[in-house]
């Protein structure tokens, strides 16, 4: 079958189509053809081996994270899908890939594809809404009425968690360019800062919690938007000690993790709030909860470009260019 894989790590990780054998099926997998492939930022981070300590890949290793398709063949102890069902996963952090005409699912991964949203909807999904599924309501636990802000609005994970925040009840704050502020505020934010306009860290105050999207010092600048108490949940790093210790890795990774993290640290503490870092999980359980939503429309999904299976690479290219309104979305049936 063919894939679209990369061959080392670093600069030059020779991303392109091989040909591969079809998996073969743990007892608790599922082989599903692959119909759709949502895009996310780190498919294109892991291949520069910026998490090569913690992703663990066989090379050439198959890229993408999220998917939507039908099952093809089951396991023998699968129980809760057959050859013939349409679904959708995530499969990052589990050493497989979805940008192939067939992936290997584990059946704990998966749900049945909401019946409203066709395979290129549905794999726009999985990871961001996992991801701010996680974030707000298990490690920041959102209630109703507390100030939440989402920085970069209009890109993949913000357009979802903007309305998963607005559907807990929450008031949303976010930040996005003069063309995207009408395509935010129709999703739900009740605050936009328009940072061609405006630096977010003077105007926008009291919040409880950040989610954070943002590289640089954007993520120390939102400390200063927290009230005592707040949290930031940091979706791009730095990685800290409680993250190294939450996988198991040793004590040098522990280590560098928490010098990494230091200065956020150390920010957040003098001004009382909380720093963590989430590695976004696979779970088809919460999927099948957010598929809830997107059934009933209080969730909708928002999609910049579609490409086919050809360009996957030139996909990748211009999520990296980080100007998507939404989603980017590999088409392969």
């Amino acid at each position: 079958m063919k894939a679209l894989t990369f061959k080392r790590y670093g600069k030059s990780p020779d991303i392109g189509f091989t040909d591969i054998a079809v998996p073969t099926l743990q007892p608790d997998e599922m082989l599903v053809e692959v119909h759709a492939v949502g895009l996310n930022p780190i498919d294109n981070m892991i291949p520069t081996g910026m998490f090569k300590a913690v992703l663990k890949f066989d090379l050439p290793a198959t890229m993408g994270s999220d998917l939507a398709g039908v099952v093809k063949q089951v396991g023998g102890r699968v129980t809760r899908f057959k050859p013939g069902d349409a679904v959708f996963a995530c499969l990052f952090d589990l050493g497989k890939g979805s940008l192939a005409e067939f992936a290997v699912v584990p059946e704990h991964a998966a749900a049945p594809k909401p019946s409203k949203l066709d395979f290129v909807q549905a794999a726009s999904v999985p990871m961001v809404g996992l991801t701010s599924w996680q974030a707000m309501k298990e490690r920041a636990k959102l209630q109703r009425g507390q100030k939440v802000f989402v920085p970069a609005g209009s890109g993949g994970i913000g357009t979802f968690a903007i309305q998963l925040a607005k559907h807990m009840g929450a008031k949303v704050g976010t930040s996005t360019s003069t063309s995207n502020v009408q395509l935010v505020s129709e999703l739900g934010a009740d605050e936009v800062v328009d940072y061609k306009k405006q630096q977010f860290e003077k105007v926008l105050r009291g919040y409880d919690m950040v989610l954070g999207t943002l590289r640089g010092d954007e993520i120390e600048k939102s400390v200063g938007i927290l009230r005592s108490g707040g949290k930031i949940v940091s979706l791009i790093g730095p990685l800290d000690a409680q993250f190294a210790r939450a996988r198991g890795l040793n004590f040098v990774l522990r280590f560098v993790f928490s010098l990494m993290s230091r200065k956020i640290k150390g920010l957040a503490a003098r001004k009382g709030v909380d720093y963590s870092f989430l590695f976004v999980r696979p779970d088809g359980k919460q999927l099948s909860e957010i598929s809830d939503l997107l059934e009933s429309g209080q969730i909708r999904p928002v999609i910049d470009r579609v490409f086919p299976f050809e360009q996957a690479k030139e996909g990748l290219e211009y999520l990296a260019q980080g100007r998507a309104k939404g989603k980017v979305v590999v088409r392969l049936k």
